[in-house]
């Protein structure tokens, strides 16, 4: 029988007095002593395939949570540049932990992106994160490759404008923690024009649970479990869009899809970052007997290996900055080609991360195939890249259609 999972209840700090509590600066927002906690327990959690509860906890503390909350919600009010950049941080020192958060801030970005362009749909999404609810998402399920333009979840009105929601999500990234869960559905009441239906549902209400079946090679503190909607009621105001199933434009799918790849990129950039310091590491205290016992950074094909490294990561760097900050300036422009270099960059990013993290072990040798070895962990944590949408046959689709244009009907 499938053993069911309680939410982990985190202390919240009174609204009023977030609002009124200094704003941390940017230096101190993620400091080195949190850092270097957080890798500290970042073994233990993969090798128990527990949550990282203690992470969390310290990052909500920290106003982590609330970064991309503008100040006037009670957030701290950073751009999506600058979160690109701490969740890099955060994933350099536990990948698992930072894949996690990453569902969260997914959706205020999306709502901060929102409300900077007059759309006020998600405003209760701020207002709540600022006062520390947790938003998780649920959007994947089995067998749905259509992702965001089509769902194998049924979405039944209610004559009160709310709806019921019964199907089963999967990689419900932080199910132990999240108060929030952002979904959608089906609503077929006309099977000639079915509706995608984006709504909010609240964890203590009825027909929600979680499953206890996240066992994975790696990413295993972001116990991603399985959340099993039967009946779940999302009140009218929590009911955001009913769009046309199928590609479309919308703002909100829009915002989804930009902050979800850009984010989910920054994760495995710092996986890679995180890499190639330890192949530096591996590197300068391996020793050969064939070079004299000196060090294999003194060696021309490690070197000529971490130097590959070096360029790899040079590389991926201004294409995350500069679509992070088109974001923020509100400068993008809603078509095939900026799909394309969204699905193009999540690609690139998590490819890239796998490259660097393969050379890294050979320059680190064989003590990196030990169980205990971070590089090992790394290397189990970077394979959920491939799995992440866009996948590869979608980033190719994408970037083939910008110029090409779509395939003939």
């Amino acid at each position: 029988m499938t053993e069911f999972l309680p939410p982990i209840t985190l202390p919240k700090t009174p609204p009023a007095a977030q609002l009124s509590a200094p704003q941390p600066d940017e230096d101190e927002l993620l400091s080195d002593q949190l850092l270097a906690g957080i890798r500290s327990r970042a073994a233990e959690y993969d090798q128990a395939n527990t949550f990282f509860t203690e992470d969390l906890g310290e990052l909500v503390d920290a106003g982590y949570l609330r970064s991309l909350v503008p100040k006037k919600f009670g957030g701290l009010g950073r751009t999506l540049q600058q979160a690109v950049r701490d969740q890099s941080r955060v994933a350099a020192h536990a990948p698992a932990t930072a894949l996690g958060v990453n569902m969260h801030l997914v959706w205020t970005g999306v709502a901060a992106s929102l409300h900077a362009q007059g759309d006020h749909s998600l405003d209760f999404l701020l207002e709540e994160a600022g006062r520390g609810e947790i938003f998780g998402f649920g959007v994947s399920e089995p067998g749905n490759d259509l992702v965001l333009f089509g769902s194998t979840t049924d979405a039944r009105p209610e004559h009160s404008g709310g709806y019921r929601f019964t199907g089963t999500k999967v990689f419900t990234s932080l199910s132990p923690a999240w108060t929030r869960l952002g979904t959608l559905g089906l609503d077929t009441t006309d099977p000639q024009a079915p509706l995608i239906v984006w709504a909010f549902l609240e964890r203590a209400d009825a027909g929600i649970s979680v499953k206890n079946d996240w066992d994975t090679l790696g990413m295993r503190a972001s116990q991603s479990q399985s959340t099993v909607l039967e009946d779940a009621l999302a009140r009218p105001d929590r009911v955001v869009r009913r769009l046309p199933a199928g590609p479309n434009a919308d703002p909100l799918v829009a915002g989804i899809f930009a902050n979800f790849e850009i984010l989910l990129s920054a994760v495995y950039t710092g996986i890679a970052a995180r890499a190639l310091e330890l192949a530096v590491g591996g590197a300068k205290r391996r020793t050969s007997l064939k070079n004299g016992r000196r060090s294999h950074a003194q060696d021309p094909v490690a070197r000529w290996r971490v130097g590959d490294l070096v360029i790899a990561m040079d590389g991926i760097y201004p294409q995350l900055d500069t679509l992070a900050r088109t974001v923020d300036e509100q400068t993008w422009q809603v078509g095939p080609a900026w799909f394309a270099q969204l699905s193009g960059l999540k690609f690139r990013a998590t490819q890239n991360a796998k490259f660097v993290v393969d050379t890294a072990i050979q320059v680190a040798g064989g003590s990196a195939y030990n169980a205990s070895a971070e590089l090992g962990r790394l290397y189990r944590d970077v394979l959920a890249g491939i799995f992440h949408p866009s996948d590869a046959d979608s980033a190719h689709a994408s970037a083939a259609a910008s110029v090409l244009g779509p395939l003939d009907v």
